[in-house]
């Protein structure tokens, strides 16, 4: 998945425990112990499940218009115009109060700021060096690592090993095929990604609504602003240059994230993350319609792998009695 998103940016409106929709037995809608899905209940269902997958494509192919806008401003130039870009239409939609917080809530928002903004530089360091499909494969990693640890079941493990064996077929057995420079951006865009998730879940609880999504990615646009400039100076402001650039921000940071806002109203937070674990093989199916990256075999086994591992993963953290609980119960209860 792209960095921005991922299923952390939808915890700030998490709704809480259980007020997410299904609450029934064996993810039935309507009241426990109802005999089954009405079809309108079905169609609830399916309405945010689409709401979802449409955030995912939508992030995706964005980051695929900023590979194609990447020899004009550089990787550091698009990522600075997406968060600056993006951080204006969040603060003028939100228009956050920035007083009445505490010192707490203040440094929980810089934290959050500033992992989405490692994040992201790091993530579009990776595919201006490998693949989409490839990088977001490596970047998934670090979301399973953090479920993994979190979950602390030995079951775990054969999830773990799933999700190294898919690294190891695409790399080709030592990144010898990947160029390793940017196999190792992506890894560490996956550590931060696992930080952004644990910063989103406490930046949720603190501030209401989208506000501290709002706030932090005006952080996370102060810090990457001055990188952007060193890189790619005066073009910034170029006008068909802040076109592209405000479609990267609204492909791949503002309408995602308010689809999955929307979603998260009426959806578990279990099946929003193994939807989530999906992001591989659509930015592969972004990277191959948009750029023409073409996928072997080995690569296309490699994200089905990684995929199937990251699914287990949280389903084995989520488990049948915990559905009311989302990508927020990484940062404990």
């Amino acid at each position: 998945m792209d960095e921005v998103r991922t299923a952390a940016p939808a915890a700030p409106a998490a709704p809480p425990a259980g007020a997410a929709g299904p609450a029934g037995p064996a993810g039935h809608t309507g009241p426990a112990g109802s005999a089954g899905p009405a079809p309108d209940g079905l169609r609830a269902r399916l309405g945010p499940v689409g709401l979802v997958v449409a955030g995912a494509l939508s992030v995706q192919f964005g980051a695929s218009v900023a590979v194609l806008v990447m020899p004009r401003a550089g990787a550091l130039g698009i990522v600075t115009l997406r968060l600056v870009l993006a951080a204006l239409v969040l603060l003028l939609v939100c228009r956050p109060a920035l007083r009445g917080h505490s010192r707490a809530d203040w440094t929980t928002v810089l934290a959050f700021g500033g992992a989405m903004a490692g994040m992201n530089v790091l993530f579009y360091q990776a595919v201006d060096r490998i693949p989409l499909g490839a990088a977001v494969t490596l970047e998934v990693l670090g979301p399973l690592a953090l479920s993994v640890i979190v979950s602390r079941r030995l079951v775990n493990l054969v999830w773990a090993a799933l999700a190294l064996g898919g690294v190891f077929l695409l790399s080709g057995g030592g990144f010898d095929r990947l160029d390793p420079v940017g196999a190792a951006y992506a890894l560490a865009a996956g550590v931060m990604w696992a930080l952004y998730i644990v910063f989103s879940a406490r930046t949720g609880r603190r501030f209401p609504q989208a506000d501290g999504l709002a706030l932090a990615m005006g952080v996370a646009a102060l810090l990457t602003l001055p990188l952007g400039i060193v890189e790619a100076g005066t073009k910034l402001v170029q006008p068909s240059l802040l076109a592209l650039g405000l479609a990267v921000a609204l492909l791949s940071s503002v309408l995602p994230y308010t689809l999955e806002l929307l979603a998260l109203r009426r959806l578990p937070s279990s099946t929003f993350a193994v939807l989530m674990s999906l992001e591989p093989a659509v930015a592969a199916t972004a990277g191959f319609l948009v750029l023409g990256q073409m996928l072997a075999v080995t690569d296309a086994l490699a994200i089905a792998l990684v995929i199937a591992a990251s699914v287990g993963a949280v389903r084995t953290q989520i488990g049948p009695g915990r559905r009311g609980r989302g990508v927020e119960s990484v940062d404990g209860p």
